[in-house]
């Protein structure tokens, strides 16, 4: 097996236990004195000048990258300061300014009051044969892609590919026809129309030509080489996923990878996703509407979850709208998995810092100070927050213009939902600010106890005939 690449933290200096912490995977680190920082130094009179929750680390090796959240007295870099709050700025004011990120390289010291660590890289050692390539090629038109001694072996996609996913999906739908076996789950396949777009590729809806089969076609392309190891680390992930069947679960065909490139076939939900229909209803709708919707996502919350599969993403455009017999919608949860799964194996990048693929604003903070082990309570968490959404218009917290996203969810509570609508029922409200809290821990362990707090809340007097918004998709 090739050796992958790692980042490895040491203490030189301040005495934090363990020595020394090593990382073969994508991650991300909160340092402060918090007792969710980890490292955490210690909260002592030498340690006074380091803040609660001081500085970000978003590694995904053999790549690192630092931010200091505005602390008042800095995080140093090679004995210069990065990132100190202005004098006089409070914290909350602090987090509204923007502060530099700064790429770490093999050697490199960072300084936290007396705790100083050093950054070690190692790298995946190059091909003995062939020799390897002065730059990288293109894995879908060839052309130049870039720096190729970026510690990463496998394949890559230009940005120019990157920026025309429709122009790379009928490529690999033509190759596919041509008998490309990597292609063969989407072989016969034609592109109707682009249902949605985002940071990692597109999503269109596709129709088999013999059979009339329609189906989800995403496309998801990674912004680092795409080596073996992460490729099949990301497709042993979303195959977990493969095994999921329930009626409020978007249904995963199947997945591959070729051309730099990964496709992912879905269950098609022609009324769209829930954000859409938001957009088309003015931003909200009323209780007797949304809480049914999210009460059967909550169904398929607690089956994924007795699967042993967490979401770790979800929000108002992964939960689909699918139209029953009798025109009503019902909600159906998509991408279990998929995009967690695609960061945790490195294939987005470093994401944490600077321009972010979306703000977290469904995110619970527990996912900040523990990027690998989000437990189930984050879904629930996250499906909260939708409801919220529904019934207010707004994301439980507030992200000032300017503020780090990631720092929001680390400070700040969600604002109390009759605070934004005095309008929502109060026992409706009890249920969601509960669902909403996360010290010492999220208030709802599981789905299954949400869902019964909703459904005691006795606030759904019959169900609605929900209609859908416009038919599209992210």
């Amino acid at each position: 097996m090739t050796p992958q690449a790692t980042v490895t933290l040491t203490v030189v200096r301040g005495g934090l236990e363990p020595g020394e912490h090593v990382f073969g995977e994508r991650t991300t680190r909160v340092l402060g004195r918090s007792p969710d920082c980890s490292p955490r130094v210690p909260d002592d009179a030498r340690h006074r000048t380091v803040s609660r929750h001081h500085c970000l680390l978003d590694i995904n090796p053999p790549d690192i990258r630092v931010r200091d959240f505005g602390s008042l007295n800095g995080t140093y870099v090679n004995g210069e300061k990065i990132g100190q709050r202005r004098r006089g700025l409070t914290p909350e004011e602090a987090a509204g300014e923007t502060y530099p990120e700064h790429d770490l390289a093999d050697g490199d010291e960072i300084r936290l009051g007396a705790t100083v660590l050093r950054v070690a890289i190692s790298r995946q050692p190059a091909p003995v044969s062939p020799p390897a390539p002065a730059r990288a090629r293109c894995a879908t038109c060839g052309r130049d892609a870039g720096d190729a001694a970026d510690g990463r072996t496998g394949e890559i996609v230009c940005a120019a590919c990157r920026a025309e996913p429709a122009a790379l999906l009928a490529l690999l739908l033509e190759l596919a026809g041509e008998g490309h076996e990597d292609l063969r789950a989407v072989r016969g396949y034609r592109v109707v129309r682009e249902l949605g777009r985002g940071g990692t590729g597109a999503v269109h809806l596709a129709e088999h030509e013999a059979t009339g089969t329609v189906v989800a076609l995403k496309v998801m392309l990674p912004k680092v080489a795409a080596s073996p190891a992460a490729r099949a680390r990301f497709l042993r992930e979303v195959a977990l996923t493969r095994g999921l069947s329930h009626p409020h679960v978007a249904a995963l065909h199947d997945a591959g990878f070729a051309n730099g490139a990964f496709y992912l076939t879905t269950e098609y939900c022609a009324r769209g996703s829930l954000d859409r229909l938001l957009d088309a209803r003015g931003g909200r709708m009323p209780p007797e509407e949304a809480v049914p919707l999210a009460l059967q996502a909550l169904k398929g919350l607690e089956y994924a979850h007795g699967q042993g599969v967490v979401h770790r993403d979800l929000s108002p455009s992964n939960i689909l709208l699918h139209e029953e017999a009798d025109g009503a919608l019902s909600a159906k949860i998509a991408d279990f998995g998929i995009g967690k799964a695609f960061d945790r194996a490195g294939l987005s990048g470093l994401t944490r810092t600077g321009a972010t693929e979306g703000k977290p604003r469904f995110m619970a903070r527990q996912q900040v100070v523990d990027f690998r082990g989000a437990a189930p309570d984050v879904d629930v968490w996250a499906l909260a927050a939708c409801l919220y959404r529904m019934l207010t218009g707004e994301p439980p917290r507030e992200f000032p213009p300017g503020e780090d996203p990631w720092h929001v969810v680390l400070r700040r509570p969600a604002v109390p939902v009759r605070r934004r609508d005095p309008g929502v029922p109060g026992a409706l409200a009890d249920v969601l600010d509960r669902a909403l809290t996360e010290r010492p821990r999220i208030g709802y362990g599981s789905a299954a106890e949400l869902r019964r707090a909703l459904e005691e809340a006795a606030i759904v007097p019959c169900r609605r005939d929900v209609r859908g918004g416009p038919d599209a998709r992210e």
